[in-house]
């Protein structure tokens, strides 16, 4: 059973704890992973394109290169979310879109699907059914 007498460390204690935990963490991972990189590309590399044998510190440093080339240091700044907002447009874009600009045609669009588009709809689908049928070439 715990003894409830004891203290707990503070907050800002346990959080740094937790921080330095994670930056120990991530160093460990990118030894390893620089590790296996040299290992794959000694495997691979020397034999199929006749490259060098590397060393650790120039796997290391060519992650580092693809980092930088591929994909930035750090997060950008951008979530998948926002990737998505920027090709797609937001919820927030969307309504405000539909009130000016080319989009303000749309804006009516359920309205209409509701009154006239479906009964136009199926009246287009028996219209090109008959045609089917009378020129079955098409």
């Amino acid at each position: 059973m715990l003894d409830s007498t004891k203290k707990r460390p503070p907050i800002f204690l346990r959080r740094l704890g937790w921080i330095a935990g994670g930056i120990v963490l991530a160093v460990f991972l990118a030894f390893i992973f620089g590790y296996f990189v040299m290992l794959l590309w000694n495997w691979v590399m020397p034999a199929l394109f006749n490259l060098p044998v590397i060393d650790y510190w120039m796997a290391f440093g060519i992650i580092i290169l693809a980092r930088l080339i591929f994909g930035g240091i750090g997060g950008n700044g951008h979530s998948k979310k926002d990737h998505h907002d920027r090709y797609y447009g937001s919820k927030f874009k969307r309504k405000f879109s539909r009130d000016c600009g080319p989009m303000s045609k749309w804006s009516h669009y359920e309205e209409y699907w509701k009154e006239e588009g479906e009964q136009s709809f199926k009246d287009f689908v028996a219209r090109k059914e008959a045609e089917k049928e009378n020129n079955p070439a098409i």
